[in-house]
């Protein structure tokens, strides 16, 4: 397929259906979201806390026809380390199923990383899933490097 270019804009309320829809489609999502019609209050507080967070930013990437194709959220997060820099995370970057390999989810990552740069972040983080062997190809054709371990505790 070849490249599309996309409009990347601050995602509205009324886009977190979709947002949770990319989020579920997957093997790892599917056990963790809950794409129910209506859709569970959480995602809505979720996001009404998150647009609220000046150091957030959930965005969305839409087709020509105004259509979300695409998600990224950027953190901002200051602090202490490496002289009081700030550092950038993304999170949660989702394509469309029916519009992967087509270059939108490069061009959301570029975004962030602009964004972050712009934004005087000395470096930007990303986690991805040890069995999401092609995100992490993805991400290291981007110029990313594996760098720390990660580690969680769910409860």
């Amino acid at each position: 397929m070849s490249a599309m270019n996309v409009t990347i804009r601050p995602a509205r309320r009324d886009d977190v259906r979709m947002i949770v829809g990319m989020l579920a489609d997957d093997h790892l999502g599917k056990a963790r979201e809950r794409l129910e019609d209506p859709l569970p209050a959480s995602y809505f507080r979720a996001f009404d806390a998150v647009a609220n967070d000046r150091n957030i930013q959930l965005v969305v990437a839409e087709d020509g026809d105004g259509k979300v194709i695409g998600c990224l959220q950027l953190c901002i997060l200051p602090g202490i380390s490496s002289q009081g820099a700030s550092r950038a995370l993304i999170e949660d970057v989702r394509v469309a199923s029916h519009q992967r390999s087509r270059g939108i989810g490069e061009q959301l990552v570029q975004w962030a990383v602009a964004e972050a740069r712009a934004k005087g972040c000395v470096l930007v983080e990303l986690l991805t899933h040890q069995t999401r062997v092609d995100a992490q190809r993805f991400y290291a054709r981007l110029g990313f490097a594996a760098s720390h371990v990660g580690m969680t505790l769910r409860f």
